[in-house]
């Protein structure tokens, strides 16, 4: 097993959080999306700066030989945004309420190179502890299409669905699923 390191995002580490979610949306998708649906589905993801702001935001990082290059990314929101970049429509940065809101699970990406070692695992269990530790007793997320096996296989049960239209006429699904945090 790879030693992966954490820590929290800072806005200097901005250009290689966009670069990893490009490849990562780009890569990790080609199995299980078209190339126009992976192009709709671009639309709605990005750097997200509340949740850098936050400090809810997380960089997992690996040695690759005498180099440590960061291989995830993603963190936890206390806001009612559930997913999308800072550009998305329809956003509600509105604080959310432990008593009666969900936190979310947010922005989570997995380098090409490092899927299946650890990396998302890894991220989930920083970002539900911590909103676990925040008070939060359920968590949602918006799981993209290839996502949706490792939260399901990770307790999370999906509730509904939302379907866009991307500018090239090709839709994007995100899968609204929920965990209980007790």
């Amino acid at each position: 097993m790879t030693d992966l390191k954490h820590r929290l995002a800072t806005p200097a580490d901005a250009p290689a959080i966009e670069a990893l979610m490009l490849a990562a949306i780009t890569e990790n998708m080609k199995a299980f999306l078209s190339a126009a649906e992976i192009d709709a589905a671009k639309e709605t993801m990005g750097i997200d700066w509340t949740l850098i702001e936050d400090g809810t935001y997380f960089v997992i990082e690996a040695a690759e030989g005498a180099e440590t290059v960061m291989v995830g990314c993603g963190g936890w929101g206390k806001r009612k945004t559930l997913y999308g970049g800072g550009h998305t429509a329809g956003r509600d940065d509105s604080p959310s309420d432990p008593a009666v809101d969900a936190a979310r699970i947010r922005a989570m990406y997995t380098h090409p190179g490092w899927v299946r070692r650890g990396v998302g695992s890894l991220l989930l269990k920083l970002g539900e502890s911590a909103a676990r530790e925040a008070g939060f007793r359920t968590i949602e997320l918006g799981a993209t299409v290839p996502g949706l096996p490792f939260y399901l296989a990770t307790g999370y049960e999906e509730f509904d669905r939302d379907t866009h239209v991307g500018a090239n006429g090709s839709t994007s699904v995100v899968i609204r699923m929920r965990k209980s945090l007790r």
